[in-house]
């Protein structure tokens, strides 16, 4: 029997079970005490998402209010987006590159955390006021935006994963927290199907994925001596072989016992953080070409690198629009969607970073809206719009479907205003839970005093906070999952 006496080590495997009970409550306490990122933060947080959830309630529930269907107006949707490219020009930063931590010549990074927020950023724009003014004639578009996202949970991940090869509780339940703490309490305390949320679930199917790869790769590197490469294009390729196994077998239709919503959603974005992975293990490579194709060494290669770039750029874009992009019959478009986006994608990352000034730039406000893309994706059904975004509110008198439009404009900007400071504040009270859970984990576990608690990267504060280092200092701000897109639902079951 072990002494009740003796002094506990949390290093000390063989004294961790007889003192678990013990070890528990006295980690409890010493969380429960802390100044920060203690119970008392914790409870705190509680309080506002309360706040913020009886908010989101009345904003559901609000009317009067008119159907969304009668909101349809392509002028607008075009004009807001308008007003968003004047907001970026404003807003345009330049920073000039700088040397690595090793020194030598300034580095050209391509996606960068700044333009991963961007991207993340118009993105989301677009994906609201899609909903908002019913412009069904982009469908095609907003469906390359939504695998773009989940291609970033693979990339991002990979990124972090095969840098810091850190598998730890702490890492797992901070991701965990992060993509799925807050859209869980708007589904149960307002009563929402979580499809209508459904691209939390891809996202955390997408980092969970990640991370068990690039675990085995890790493993079989270390504990089977394989090279990097043999080791992650391994790991890489077992994950494609599960998906395959399970997307293109009638192993899919296990998503029917959830729902009809999910097997559609996950069919639509089998391989997008697949394919983001593979692009992150590609991705040294990707930045050798940019230093040698943009660096300082030779102007006439960088003008001719960036010419080619562009239009390799414009015409895989062109490809995937007058191959697959056109089509308007939604119901040809989406069983060939997961194989063909890609081209899109790779298309604007290439015209995005064609020149080296182009990687150094920057919009500050949609860098802003980038990081609040989760809290904006799941609050726009409920305060943007309501009724599960069936409905659209009128706060304004005559803003309703036959008002004035410059009224409906005014009601659109002071419900837009709600929103947005709404999702600003949950996104805080979410990284503060998130924080004070993994304290507790660390607590829990005996790790407090060893290792630093890391949040997902995105979620360094606005105040300038350094990402964590990645493979060759490059993004790793892609976990999101924040963000997402949904797209129309005829019913709360199903969204278009």
């Amino acid at each position: 029997m072990a002494d009740p006496n003796a002094e506990y080590s949390p290093k000390d495997t063989t004294k961790r079970h007889a003192y678990r009970p013990t070890i528990m409550v006295s980690a409890l306490k010493a969380w429960a005490v802390q100044e920060q990122n203690g119970l008392k933060d914790f409870s705190l947080a509680q309080c506002k998402v309360a706040v913020i959830l009886a908010v989101a309630h009345f904003g559901n529930i609000w009317e009067p209010s008119y159907p969304r269907n009668d909101n349809h107006a392509p002028s607008m949707f075009w004009l807001v987006n308008s007003f968003l490219a004047v907001g970026t020009f404003m807003t345009w930063k330049w920073k000039a590159s700088s040397a690595g931590r090793g020194g030598g010549s300034p580095r050209v990074i391509m996606l960068g955390r700044e333009q991963t927020e961007e991207w993340k950023g118009w993105m989301q724009w677009a994906f609201i006021f899609y909903h908002y003014y019913r412009v069904w004639f982009v469908y095609n578009e907003i469906r390359v935006f939504v695998s773009a996202y989940v291609w970033m949970t693979g990339f991002g991940n990979f990124l972090y994963f095969d840098k810091k090869s850190d598998f730890s509780v702490e890492r797992f339940v901070s991701m965990i927290l992060r993509i799925n703490y807050f859209p869980l309490l708007l589904s149960f305390f307002l009563t929402v199907p979580l499809e209508l949320y459904y691209v939390v679930p891809l996202h955390t199917t997408g980092f969970v994925m990640t991370m068990i790869t690039c675990y085995v790769g890790y493993q079989l590197e270390q504990k089977l001596g394989f090279s990097y490469w043999k080791s992650r294009t391994f790991a890489i390729g077992i994950s494609l072989l599960v998906h395959i196994l399970f997307y293109e077998t009638p192993a899919v239709n296990f998503l029917l016992l959830f729902s009809k919503e999910y097997h559609f959603r996950f069919q639509a974005d089998k391989y997008s953080a697949w394919l983001g992975m593979a692009a992150g293990l590609l991705w040294g490579k990707i930045g050798e070409y940019m230093q040698w194709a943009h660096g300082f060494e030779n102007d006439q290669r960088r003008r001719i690198a960036s010419v080619l770039q562009f239009s390799g750029g414009v015409a895989l874009i062109a490809f995937w629009y007058g191959m697959f992009g056109h089509i308007s019959d939604k119901t040809t478009y989406n069983p060939i969607h997961p194989y063909v986006f890609v081209f899109a994608v790779i298309g604007w990352l290439m015209v995005r970073n064609c020149t080296r000034y182009l990687t150094e730039c920057h919009s500050s406000l949609l860098e802003f809206l980038g990081r609040h893309t989760l809290e904006t994706y799941v609050l726009q059904f409920h305060l943007f719009m309501s009724h599960n975004v069936q409905y659209i509110p009128v706060v304004i008198p005559g803003a309703d479907a036959d008002g004035a439009a410059v009224l409906k404009f005014a009601n659109m900007l002071l419900c837009g205003a709600v929103f947005l400071t709404l999702a600003v504040w949950a996104r805080k009270v979410t990284v503060t839970t998130q924080t004070c859970v993994v304290d507790l984990v660390k607590n829990l576990r005996g790790t407090v005093d060893t290792s630093r608690t890391v949040v997902v990267p995105q979620q360094a504060k606005e105040g300038g906070d350094k990402l964590p280092d990645v493979k060759n200092e490059e993004v790793v701000a892609l976990t999101e999952l924040e963000g997402g897109v949904s797209k129309e639902i005829p019913s709360t079951k199903t969204i278009d």
